[in-house]
C-alpha cells in the first residue's frame, strides 16, 4: 500500500498539471478567439457607420436634387403666369396679342403704332394675314398642350396651358370685332377660312352647340352633373342660335324688300332711288351686330365649358377643338389637291 500511495500522488499531480495546461490552453484559446470576434465587430461596426454615411449622402443629394427641380417647375410657372398677366394687361387696353406678339414683329405688321391694331389696317387681307398667324400660333399650342397631357404634367402646369388656349380663342373673338368694322361681309362670307370650314360655317364661324357634340365624347368621362350641365348649355346655345338664325332671315327680307320697293327698271325718281339705298344702308350695318352676337355667343359657350369641366377635361377639350379644325383644314388641302379629270 506504501508503494502504491507514491504513484498515486504522482499520477494526481500528473493529472493535474495536465488539468492545469489543459485549462491554461483552454483560457489561452478563449481569449484569441475573443479578440478575433471583436476586431472582426470592430470591422462590421464601421462597414456598417460607412454603408449609414453613404445613405445619408444619398438622401442628402436626392433631397438637394428635388429641391432644385422643385425651385425650377416653381419659376417656370410664375414666368408663365407672368406672361399671361401681361397678355391679359395689354388685351385690357385694346391690343391684339396674336401669333406675332410672340416673334417681337406685332408692330411691324400693325403699323407700327403704340395704339396697338389699327381698325383701318384690319381690311380683308390685313385680316387673312392675322387669322394666318393665329393658326399657326393655335398649332403651336396643341402641339405643346398635346405633350403635356402624354407627359401626365401636374394640374397647375396644364391649367396654365388652359389659360393660354382660352385667352388665344379670345384673340380671334377681338380681331373679329375689330375687323367687323371694316368689311363684316368679308367675316360673314367665310372666304378667310379653307373650302370644307365654309361648308360649316354659321354667321361667320361655327355653330357651339355643334361643336359641343362634337367634342364631348372627346372629354368623357364626365360626372352625371356635368353631362347635365353640358346638356343644357347644348340646350341654350341652339336656342340661341335659332333666335339669331331667325332674325337674320327676317333682316334679309326686309332688305329684299326695300331694294325691290318701287318700280326697279325705272330711276326717274331720284329721290325714292335715294331713300331706298339709305334705308338698304342702315339695315346693312346691322350685319356686323349679328356677326358680334353670334361670336359673343361662341366665345360665352366656350367659357361655360371650361368652367363646367375640370382643369384635365379643358385640356383635353381644347386638344379635341383644335385637332378638329385642322382636320377640316386638312381636308381642303386634300381636296383642292385631288387628281381632275379634264376632258
Amino acid at each position: 500500500m506504501g508503494d502504491n500511495s507514491p504513484r498515486t500522488d504522482t499520477s494526481t499531480d500528473i493529472e493535474g498539471d495536465a488539468k492545469f495546461e489543459d485549462g491554461h490552453h483552454t483560457i489561452t484559446g478563449g481569449s484569441n478567439t475573443s479578440d478575433h470576434e471583436a476586431g472582426n465587430k470592430n470591422g462590421d461596426s464601421k462597414a456598417l457607420r460607412r454603408l449609414a454615411q453613404n445613405r445619408e449622402a444619398a438622401r442628402k443629394s436626392r433631397l438637394r436634387k428635388k429641391a432644385y427641380v422643385q425651385q425650377l417647375e416653381s419659376s417656370r410657372i410664375k414666368l408663365n403666369q407672368l406672361e399671361l398677366e401681361l397678355q391679359r394687361a395689354r388685351q385690357q387696353q385694346g391690343l391684339y396679342l396674336g401669333p406675332s406678339s410672340y416673334s417681337g414683329d406685332h408692330n411691324a405688321h400693325s403699323g407700327g403704332g403704340s395704339g396697338g391694331t389699327n381698325a383701318n389696317l384690319l381690311g380683308a387681307a390685313a385680316f387673312d394675314m392675322e387669322y394666318g398667324r393665329w393658326v399657326e400660333e393655335q398649332h403651336r399650342q396643341m402641339s405643346e398642350l398635346r405633350a403635356a397631357l402624354q407627359a401626365q404634367v401636374a394640374d397647375t402646369d396644364l391649367r396654365v396651358l388652359v389659360d393660354r388656349g382660352m385667352i388665344h380663342y379670345d384673340d380671334i373673338f377681338r380681331l373679329k370685332a375689330v375687323a367687323a368694322k371694316v368689311d363684316v361681309f368679308h367675316l360673314f362670307s367665310g372666304v378667310w377660312k379653307t373650302p370644307v370650314e365654309r361648308c360649316f360655317m354659321w354667321i361667320g364661324g361655327f355653330r357651339p352647340s355643334e361643336l359641343l357634340k362634337t367634342l364631348t365624347p372627346q372629354i368623357e368621362p364626365l360626372t352625371k352633373q356635368q353631362l347635365l350641365n353640358i346638356c343644357n348649355l347644348q340646350q341654350s346655345s341652339l336656342q340661341a342660335e335659332e333666335a339669331l338664325s331667325q332674325g337674320l332671315e327676317a333682316l334679309q327680307l326686309s332688305l329684299s324688300d326695300t331694294l325691290s320697293g318701287g318700280s326697279l327698271g325705272s330711276s326717274s325718281n331720284v329721290s325714292n332711288y335715294m331713300d331706298q339705298m339709305a334705308g338698304a344702308m342702315t339695315k346693312l350695318g346691322t350685319y356686323e351686330a349679328f356677326v358680334h352676337r353670334a361670336d359673343n355667343l361662341r366665345q360665352q359657350t366656350l367659357q361655360q365649358m371650361h368652367r363646367i369641366l375640370t382643369t384635365r377635361q379643358a385640356a383635353r377639350g381644347l386638344l379635341a377643338m383644335g385637332d378638329y379644325f385642322a382636320r377640316l383644314r386638312a381636308l381642303s388641302s386634300l381636296w383642292l389637291a385631288r387628281p381632275r379629270e379634264l376632258d
